[in-house]
């Protein structure tokens, strides 16, 4: 009787991780050389390939989902960043890449019985009538961590955890999810656009829920102004909060100026959407709704990634400047004095 695909893949592991130790239990790829090794390419033939089987056999089981999760990307502009998600994972792999090829992995059970975990609660949502879309890629990256843990042990999650778990802003929200806090970032955005659009003489905005009617100089402007799904802030935000941890992780600061950092990411995207928000009625008042549409509100909104990196460049430097270390002791003289014979 053949044996289901599943514990053939269980079987290869189990292979794996006992071929891969010696009789003293240490990974006899991480003592063939004595030379400390710098590049990728200096990785041994057997780890490669290893990586190589898990790695066809990872793709292959979640194939469906990463097909649909590159549709997404392609399709929704809201989650065109997704390309550049895995880039970023890369380049945090290489960071470290001398101290995880130079590294001396113990394997643990824990990764294994981490991945089956993950295996099932995968194919129970995927035959569960009320399972989501949205778990089961979340479960691929659960795989990834779990093959990690087990082929090299803590160590080697200790160089790479923050890789496997950034690929989390790859996966597009659950849809219910993301139109509720889309709606809530929207009428927070025309609330602020119609109470400054009032602060101006002639102008009078009444917002209801998304939508600004505005009266300027007695006369009904039509058609009203409609703060859409594309001006909520949410691609803003989702693709400026991964940039902040990127850039938290990249630049070496103090541990709490990268929490300070990461958790000013979401204040500061909501207020460039703010700013777009208003900048779009005052346009739309004073130049003409034409200028609110198409070309015109794209380039207004990619205008606001520049106002975001500068904010956030700010409060990096501002917290720089709060404390100055001493670069420099101040040392007393000392006087040396021959003692006379």
């Amino acid at each position: 009787m053949a044996k289901p695909w599943y514990a053939t893949v269980l079987f290869i592991l189990h292979d794996c991780y006992f071929n891969m130790l010696d009789s003293s239990g240490s990974l006899i790829e991480s003592i063939e050389s004595p030379c400390e090794k710098q590049q990728w390419r200096q990785i041994s033939f057997h780890t490669a390939v290893k990586i190589s089987i898990l790695g066809i056999l990872s793709c292959y089981v979640f194939r469906d989902e990463l097909t649909r999760l590159v549709h997404d990307w392609v399709n929704d502009k809201s989650w065109s960043h997704g390309f550049l998600i895995p880039l970023f994972s890369l380049h945090f792999l290489n960071q470290h890449r001398k101290e995880i090829l130079n590294l001396r992995p113990k394997p643990s059970y824990w990764g294994l019985v981490f991945t089956v975990a993950v295996l099932a609660f995968y194919f129970l949502n995927l035959i569960s009538p009320s399972g989501y879309a949205y778990y089961r890629r979340v479960c691929f990256i659960g795989l990834i961590g779990g093959l990690v843990l087990f082929m090299g042990g803590w160590r080697l999650v200790k160089y790479t955890w923050l890789a496997i778990c950034f690929l989390i802003f790859a996966v597009p929200l659950p849809q219910r999810y993301y139109v509720k806090y889309t709606m809530h970032l929207r009428i927070l955005s025309a609330d602020v656009a119609g109470f400054l659009l009032n602060l101006v003489d002639g102008i009078e905005a009444t917002v209801n829920g998304v939508v600004i009617d505005i009266v300027y100089r007695g006369q009904q402007l039509v058609p009203k102004l409609n703060v859409a799904e594309a001006c909520s802030g949410m691609r803003l935000l989702m693709a400026f909060l991964a940039l902040g941890v990127a850039m938290a992780y990249l630049h070496y600061r103090p541990f709490w100026h990268r929490i300070v950092l990461l958790a000013s990411t979401v204040p500061i995207a909501v207020l460039c959407n703010i700013v777009r928000v208003s900048a779009t009625g005052f346009i739309y008042v004073f130049i003409g709704p034409q200028y609110t549409i198409g070309i015109y509100h794209d380039t207004l909104g990619i205008a606001m990634l520049p106002l975001a990196f500068g904010l956030y460049g700010v409060l990096a430097w501002f917290m720089s400047s709060l404390f100055v270390e001493e670069s420099e002791v101040s040392t007393e003289d000392i006087v040396v004095r021959k003692k006379e014979e």
